[in-house]
């Protein structure tokens, strides 16, 4: 997020929005970048395993998908009339 010294004023709540998100603030001064507001980092945040996702593997029993490969080549395919 971009923010000049006049929104920091007035709406400092958006800003706060954007770093309560986790997002860089780029503070400018008539139109010159001055500094950059960064969320202090209290802990690290723990990477999530692809493999712990309830929906990882949904469909490792169905025969149809187990060439992968073959159905995505399929699903590309234009349509035929």
């Amino acid at each position: 997020m971009e923010a000049s010294v006049l929104d920091l004023r007035k709406n400092m709540s958006k800003v706060m929005s954007a770093i309560n998100r986790r997002e860089r603030v780029t503070l400018t001064h008539r139109g010159r970048r001055k500094a950059v507001i960064v969320p202090f980092a209290e802990e690290k945040q723990s990477r999530i395993k692809v493999a712990d996702l309830p929906a990882f593997g949904m469909w490792k029993d169905r025969e149809d998908l187990a060439d992968v490969e073959t159905v995505v080549r399929q699903m590309r395919e234009p349509r035929k009339f």
